[in-house]
């Protein structure tokens, strides 16, 4: 990574700006329901065949899939699975911020266009980033509402690019899975930081030294 060259940082949220295994569970609960009523089968049974075709559609493609993905495979569709989502859960009972982060975006902001690209949805999206106090922090917060294609998707990352207006090596994109948030960028030549801990998040100091 050439920190000179930086110009702009496009971060994912989940996992990355906050880590929450118990609100991660919640998720994986409402997606199973779903797949439950789609099958025809209990709760528990939906959460067994989505993690079963998960693996499967990994195994087979050679890198990690989305619950999204599944979901279609399924017969479901992405739109339904956010809008249970944002009906059934409630961030802020899940989510601990961790002080650390806003003081961090705060200083990166001042230096760089800073935006979120998430597969989460508009409601979600605005409750977790205010449980956080992020509310503020970015310039452009892109949700899978604004386009049903979750990443990787190589329309949206080229319509984020086009739309900083920035050559690849000026953005650095910041995510906690490789294969979802990571793996396209690198490939057209962006900057990139994985970061599976709010520790390793704090790496980007390195890029405002007074953090």
């Amino acid at each position: 990574m050439n920190r000179d060259l930086i110009k702009a940082i496009v971060f994912d949220l989940d996992g990355t700006l906050y880590v929450s295994e118990t609100f991660e569970q919640i998720i994986w609960e409402s997606a199973s329901r779903y797949v439950g009523e789609l099958l025809g089968v209990p709760p528990a049974a939906g959460g067994t065949r989505l993690k079963e075709l998960r693996q499967r559609l990994t195994d087979e493609r050679g890198t990690v899939q989305t619950i999204a993905v599944a979901i279609e495979t399924i017969g479901g569709t992405v739109p339904e699975l956010h809008r249970r989502f944002a009906e059934e859960l409630d961030p802020h009972d899940y989510i601990e911020p961790d002080p650390r982060v806003l003081p961090l975006i705060s200083a990166l902001e001042q230096r760089y266009t800073c935006w979120l690209l998430t597969n989460n949805n508009r409601t979600l999206t605005t409750k977790i980033l205010a449980t956080l106090g992020l509310e503020e922090s970015f310039q452009r917060v892109i949700t899978i509402n604004d386009t049903w294609r979750p990443k990787p998707d190589q329309e949206v990352l080229d319509q984020v690019l086009g739309e900083l207006g920035l050559p690849p090596e000026a953005v650095l994109f910041v995510g906690d899975r490789y294969d979802i948030d990571l793996r396209l960028p690198e490939q057209r030549g962006c900057p990139v930081l994985l970061t599976k801990t709010i520790d390793e998040l704090m790496q980007l100091g390195s890029l405002v030294p007074s953090v």
